[in-house]
């Protein structure tokens, strides 16, 4: 694991647990392409009124402003105008924009993954940092998006965790028309309110819960009875559809929830076996989710939270009567690296890129290695050149301490040498020609066992 930073809430990797977290990043990325998502980039920061449209993240929210102020200004005066500028805490608000904006350019539905930092102003501690990486994949919608995208997510999702060095996870999944439909039907008509109690089941409990339904939403003792029995539902086939109609609860929205959610679990049993539950305690506290939302864990490690989480949105992103619904899921890759490093579920082969370091007899030598070095990265070998013509012995431990596990030697007659420093096997070789086996071409990502 990296060293304590010296700056709370801003991770830094050591060199040889970055090429992890880049690992991590290629493998996602490589999922995301496969299933013919284009990669975007949005900017860091985003006005105060875009960033707090939706939900109540105030609090978490950056502001940006310079160090010296124009002269007469108060430098907290601008702290509550909706035209100040902010880091952004999520990629959903900003992608949101970005569509809007670029509406007229782009071909819907619109299919995109995005890899960016996000800033949160939370308080530090293992899985929660302020400054963090987040992998994101949407389809958009222009006008409609039909239903079929919010299987289609959570499958990609499914595969892409799949083929990370992580434990096993679970994609818990419930639907907001589910919920909204069954507090309605049982007269609860404030459902925002009700499911950002439920959406703090896990932390605080289910009878401090039931205490803020009656004590902030006016509810009875049976509603919020109820309303506890509808979290408590988890299965992993559909049989959680008999188990909410055995309430006796009836609303139509109910009943369009219970069918969405009914499509995911079916496609999740037959194309990702045994990582989808349906998990009707899942609220989300963002408002602008309207269907289907994800929370995920992993297995074992649970009290990490979730490392991934999204769902539908139908009315985040519009232009006049224009409407842009969509449906996303966002890992988060910070937390899910810390985890692997800190509990040492995989870890790279070597600390470098480098395969090869050239050895110098001379330093005259110098430009005769650099033509050695060239032919071998040619040839897809990340090489080095060593930078001082010490005494051999001297130029192998530098190789070594930097975990480069071949050291190239030419003598004064032309001849070349290439030497396994592991091993201590030394054969002749031909820059033209030779390479390293191919589980030494590249820093290898290896699984605990």
């Amino acid at each position: 694991m990296a060293r304590t930073a010296s700056l709370s809430g801003f991770p830094e990797w050591l060199p040889q647990e970055r090429l992890v977290e880049l690992h991590v990043l290629d493998t996602l990325r490589k999922t995301f392409e496969l299933h013919g998502f284009s990669s975007i980039e949005t900017r860091a920061v985003e006005t105060v009124g875009q960033l707090l449209r939706k939900g109540e993240i105030d609090k978490e929210v950056y502001g940006l402003s310079r160090l010296q102020d124009d002269e007469g200004e108060d430098a907290t005066s601008n702290k509550a105008d909706p035209n100040a500028l902010a880091l952004h805490f999520d990629l959903t608000v900003p992608f949101a924009r970005y569509v809007v904006e670029n509406a007229g350019y782009l071909a819907f539905p619109f299919r995109r993954y995005q890899i960016q930092k996000v800033w949160r102003g939370e308080r530090p501690q293992e899985g929660r940092a302020r400054e963090f990486t987040q992998a994101d994949i949407d389809v958009v919608g222009d006008g409609e998006l039909p239903f079929r995208y919010d299987v289609e997510i959570a499958l990609v999702i499914a595969e892409a965790l799949s083929a990370l060095p992580i434990p096993d996870f679970r994609l818990r999944i419930n639907n907001r028309k589910l919920a909204e439909g069954f507090y309605r039907g049982i007269g609860l008509t404030d459902t925002a309110g009700v499911l950002r109690s439920i959406d703090k089941l896990e932390k605080i409990g289910a009878a401090k819960v039931a205490e803020l339904l009656k004590s902030e939403l006016g509810a009875t003792d049976e509603q919020a009875a109820l309303a506890l029995e509808l979290a408590g539902i988890r299965t992993e086939d559909t049989s959680f559809v008999e188990r909410v109609r055995a309430l006796g609860v009836k609303d139509d929205l109910l009943e369009e929830g219970l069918n969405e959610l009914q499509q995911v679990i079916e496609a999740a049993v037959q194309r990702a076996p045994g990582k989808v539950i349906a998990d009707l305690s899942i609220a989300r506290g963002l408002d602008y989710y309207t269907g289907t939302v994800v929370e995920t864990v992993l297995v074992g490690h649970e009290q990490l939270g979730s490392i991934c989480s999204g769902g539908r949105y139908d009315a985040l992103a519009s232009k006049g009567n224009r409407k842009f619904p969509g449906v996303g899921l966002s890992i988060g890759v910070t937390r899910l690296v810390s985890r692997i490093l800190s509990q040492e579920l995989a870890t790279a082969s070597r600390s470098v890129p480098t395969a090869v370091l050239v050895a110098l007899n001379s330093d005259d030598s110098w430009y005769a290695a650099q033509d050695i070095a060239a032919q071998l990265r040619g040839r897809g070998i990340a090489t080095e050149v060593a930078a001082k013509a010490e005494k051999f012995g001297k130029q192998i431990k530098f190789a070594d301490r930097r975990g480069i596990p071949f050291v190239w030697f030419t003598d004064d007659h032309g001849k070349h040498q290439v030497k396994d420093i592991r091993s201590g096997e030394q054969v002749d070789a031909d820059p033209a020609s030779w390479a390293p086996s191919e589980e030494d071409l590249h820093v290898r990502i290896t699984t605990a066992s």
